[in-house]
């Protein structure tokens, strides 16, 4: 009964319950970082930011299995549709319902509800890129007509982003495009002349404003800018130190008690460190390797251009967070403001990234069940072959019927 259940819906375990377990992990770490800011800053409300994460994550989950039963495929209808929706989000970042905080403006809502739709369009460059990309692969190595015309749609997507400012999303965007056009097999004089076109103009626009700059200065010594763009990283610092191997245990974090900035958020893997250590660390990027490696296994197994290239943008994306993020908390990159997925407290994060765990495992079940009925056949037709070949073995040969003449 249990092997029939398998066969019908194609769950991907491993990948199921390593989500699973993050997403878990995640919610006790948005606690513990966070529970001392709510009792200082909302009259004693030590849950707030607990609860809010968890009623994301109940949505997102919702977000997951619905994903997970949608046939992926259904995605090419509708990417005009989403494409159409991000250009939208983008624009109304910059309306009165755009709200900003902490200097940047990036995101949309009224109330206590808000959104970031900068989070949304890094679902929809992937699946429209897949899309397109796989349509394009007769002609892929044609610059003009095959490689070009969909990165100019990402670079106008780029340039709305960058209108918030946000670059971290912005080039993150960039970085899984360029992916996604390597996979799709362009040439690589192609991707090199375009990819250093791409890096005089981030350098550019990181060197137009002083504030830029010092990020990447405080990056570089942080100790040169200790009491300003430097001071986070190095509160980092003090947090990694302080865990060491074991860390200093659950919910006894110093850093948090208002040293480190943005501690349920973007640095909460500094937390993680401070409380649980190397250990601790080691848990997250287990698991995050696993998922990764999942994502590359069905990416590379599936037989559908669409879905493949799906496949591998949702890996990319996750990837280029972990690695901006982890970079970012360690001051081996600058500070971009990347969430890390599964475990940052944030409700646009979080329910991008289930709804991309979501079509990945929806790829993975489609991709299983077409290998196993694939399988099935041949098994049949290797046992129709056996028992032909059998019954030929049994049978006696009948003689040549002699010929008689007059």
């Amino acid at each position: 009964m249990e092997e029939t259940s398998k066969k019908r819906f194609h769950i991907d375990w491993v990948l199921v319950v390593t989500i699973a377990l993050v997403a878990a992990f995640g919610l006790i770490m948005v606690y513990s970082a966070s529970f001392v800011r709510g009792y200082d800053q909302l009259e004693g409300n030590y849950t707030y930011f607990f609860e809010r994460q968890l009623m994301w994550l109940v949505v997102s989950c919702g977000l997951f299995l619905f994903l997970m039963f949608f046939p992926y495929r259904h995605f090419r209808k509708l990417t005009p549709l989403i494409m159409l929706g991000s250009v939208v989000m983008l624009i109304l970042v910059k309306t009165p319902l755009g709200i900003e905080v902490n200097g940047a403006q990036r995101w949309i809502g009224a109330g206590g509800f808000r959104i970031q739709p900068s989070e949304f369009v890094k679902l929809g460059v992937i699946v429209y890129l897949a899309y397109v990309y796989s349509k394009k692969q007769a002609y892929i190595n044609d610059l003009f007509k095959g490689l070009l015309p969909p990165l100019v749609v990402v670079g106008f997507l780029f340039g709305l982003i960058m209108l918030q400012p946000d670059l971290g999303t912005a080039t993150s965007i960039v970085a899984v495009a360029g992916l996604i056009v390597f996979v799709s097999g362009a040439r690589l004089l192609h991707l090199t002349w375009i990819g250093g076109l791409g890096a005089i103009a981030l350098v550019y626009y990181a060197r137009s404003a002083e504030y830029r700059m010092n990020r990447i200065i405080g990056f570089r010594d942080p100790f040169e800018l200790g009491f300003s763009d430097g001071y986070q990283l190095i509160q980092s610092y003090i947090a990694i130190a302080h865990g060491g191997v074991t860390g200093a245990g659950l919910g006894q974090s110093v850093q948090k008690l208002f040293y480190l900035p943005e501690a349920h958020t973007d640095f909460i893997l500094a937390i993680v460190s401070e409380e649980l250590g190397l250990l601790g660390i080691l848990f997250v990027f287990a698991c995050m390797v696993v998922i990764i490696l999942r994502g590359v296994v069905i990416g590379a197994r599936c037989r559908d251009a669409f879905g493949s290239l799906l496949a591998f943008g949702i890996v990319f994306q996750m990837a280029i967070q972990i690695l901006f993020n982890a970079g970012a908390v360690s001051g081996l990159l600058p500070i971009t403001g990347i969430p890390f997925p599964l475990l940052s407290y944030g409700g646009s994060s979080l329910m991008v990234t289930f709804m991309s765990l979501g079509i990945l495992a929806n790829i993975s079940r489609k991709t299983e069940k077409e290998r196993s009925e694939r399988l099935d056949r041949e098994s049949v037709y290797d046992d129709a072959e056996q028992e032909v070949a059998a019954t030929s073995s049994n049978v006696t040969p009948l003689r040549p019927v002699r010929q008689f003449t007059r």
